[in-house]
């Protein structure tokens, strides 16, 4: 079973290094399905070890200018209230009750069908939104708080959206903004987002640490391996076979 686990942070962690998607899309699905680990646990586990693999994309976007921590900044303010919140229905909740375990499927099979159609049209609405502005200049402030507001409830019950969600929005909101710099500062808000939601589900006891570990030493690895071939691979089919299994995924837990 160790190998098991090893091997899904493995390939995790590859298909996060040659996609960039995000890691909890693809982690709490397995350690669900495959392995039958409770939901909330799967869940408040992937969170913290999000929170560990993305710390060192914070350092590798910072050294290359690609983090507008301004960006960041107005994420923050709304999600890691939103996270709190969630925490505090999540302690009032039971957690091994059948509705808590319905309530965390049905919002995860949710975001990955949402994830799947981010994943899919990144490309092409990068395209589209090049050509304007979205949304007036003066809306894009509170714009960005509210998407901070959407993403630290769904991350906290989910342990989706960071990633791909997050992404595909801010693309949206800032259209002249590189996608570098998109991408850094939506790991960068996505390292405290998942360290307070991961802390907040391990005051819940609703954390594997030994899973944890092992996880980790299979993800390292992996990640490096896939952003060194990246470049070599057509990502493009890779990202059409990835949304297939998200979307396939998600209408298995939504109407499971």
């Amino acid at each position: 079973m160790e190998f098991g686990f090893i091997l899904a942070g493995f390939a995790v962690g590859f298909l996060v290094g040659l996609t960039g998607v995000g890691g909890g899309s693809l982690m709490t699905p397995i350690l669900l399905l495959l392995y039958n680990i409770k939901p909330a646990v799967a869940v408040g586990t992937d969170l913290l070890y999000a929170s560990v693999t993305k710390s060192a994309g914070i350092f590798a976007h910072g050294k290359l200018g690609n983090i507008d921590w301004r960006m960041v900044k107005r994420l923050a303010m709304g999600s890691l209230p939103a996270s709190l919140a969630t925490l505090w229905m999540l302690h009032n909740m039971d957690m091994q009750s059948s509705s808590a375990i319905s309530t965390i499927k049905f919002w995860l099979g949710i975001a990955l069908i949402v994830t799947s159609a981010a994943v899919l049209m990144r490309n092409k609405l990068s395209a589209y939104v090049a050509r304007g502005q979205w949304i007036p200049e003066q809306y894009v402030p509170g714009s960005t708080v509210a998407l901070g507001v959407i993403l630290g409830a769904l991350v906290t019950l989910t342990s989706v959206g960071a990633g791909a969600l997050g992404v595909t929005a801010l693309i949206m909101l800032y259209p002249k903004e590189k996608i570098t710099t998109i991408v850094g500062s939506d790991i960068a808000h996505a390292v405290p987002l998942t360290m307070v939601a991961g802390l907040g589900h391990a005051s819940l006891g609703t954390i594997d640490y030994q899973l944890l570990g092992t996880l980790l030493i299979g993800s390292i690895p992996g990640i490096y391996l896939g952003s060194h071939l990246s470049s070599r691979v057509a990502e493009h089919w890779v990202r059409i076979v990835l949304a297939i299994i998200l979307i396939y995924v998600g209408f298995k837990l939504v109407f499971h």
